[in-house]
């Protein structure tokens, strides 16, 4: 298990270490939020939870489109804005989708995680398939109103959701102390009925948490909804490829016991030098290949400006 933790840690952390070094040239056509330092959430998550499960997320989407088999080259060609991407190049970033591995949409709108994720949930329980669902979220989103309604409205009708806050302090600039008058997410999570857990970002300790509710799920359809508050930490900016340090709000010395602990490095010293480096050789040949692949691909046709924009009804 270890093994594939690092690969999918490391795997995320040099893609996104890609992005932002490729993303001065202006080559990639949207904005990107990256998941540098937050890696562990979402490998924790996507190896616990079952191959035909699914997961919503919002825009810093790319860890948990990677870590749920998410397609690479589609990945980074829809950031470059080729026809090839996962969303034809029409999304970006923000907006990557890979159903086909149970990616069901990233969404730029803080919070709109939540709904999509409990009306997916509610409509496999009723037609009784052994599908959960995991919804990423940031702490920026329980800000929203639509939070409180989603996991009441989960609760009520016991949705296999697993709810995933990613608790990294900040919702862009503003700590959670600032914006809410009691900081306790979790604490609002079990003030619906919902099985809460606090966890930190070691990834075998959220494997295990979300595994132990996936197979609580299997055995009774009735068991969910769940709550989970990962405290994290983001290193780079809200949004781009660089640090912030310089801007006020957070300094380096409240970074640096992350920093100290980061999950790549921490797991990776657990492996074989040889296991590892392995790993690490199959992992940049990968992402080189995708680079080239998002390079060398033709942007979207003309034509497609016009194609996606209504939806077409049948009046037969």
């Amino acid at each position: 298990m270890l093994e594939r933790f690092y690969r999918s840690l490391y795997r995320i952390r040099r893609v996104e270490e890609e992005v932002a070094r490729v993303y001065p040239s202006d080559v990639i056509k949207s904005p990107v939020h990256l998941s540098i330092g937050q890696e562990s959430t979402a490998v924790g998550v996507c190896e616990a939870i079952c191959e035909q499960d699914v997961l919503f997320t919002s825009y810093r989407c790319h860890a948990p489109y990677l870590a749920k088999g998410g397609d690479l080259p589609g990945m980074i060609a829809e950031l470059y804005g080729k026809a090839a991407g996962a969303a034809g190049g029409k999304g970006g970033s923000m907006h990557l989708v890979d159903v086909a591995k149970g990616v069901m949409g990233a969404s730029a709108v803080v919070g709109t995680p939540l709904p999509n994720a409990v009306g997916y949930a509610l409509g496999a329980k009723i037609q009784k398939k052994d599908v959960a669902v995991a919804c990423f979220f940031g702490d920026g989103a329980t800000d929203e109103g639509v939070f409180h309604e989603s996991l009441n409205f989960a609760a009520l009708k016991r949705a296999p959701v697993l709810f995933i806050c990613e608790n990294n302090g900040f919702a862009i600039h503003t700590h959670q102390k600032f914006r809410q008058a009691v900081p306790d997410i979790a604490g609002h999570a079990e003030a619906h009925g919902i099985t809460t857990r606090r966890l930190s970002d070691n990834v075998t300790e959220i494997y295990d948490a979300v595994r132990e509710a996936r197979e609580a799920l299997e055995k009774n359809p009735d068991a969910g909804p769940f709550f989970f508050e990962c405290s994290i930490y983001r290193w780079k900016e809200h949004v781009g490829p660089s640090e912030d340090y310089q801007l006020g709000y957070r300094h380096l010395e409240d970074a640096q016991p992350w920093l100290d602990n980061d999950q790549v490095r921490v797991v990776g010293e657990k492996l074989a030098v040889a296991t590892r480096e392995a790993i690490e050789q199959e992992v940049e040949a990968e992402i080189q290949a995708a680079f080239a692949f998002a390079a060398s691909a033709e942007f979207p046709a003309p034509a497609e400006l016009y194609t996606h924009v209504f939806g077409e009804q049948s009046h037969a």
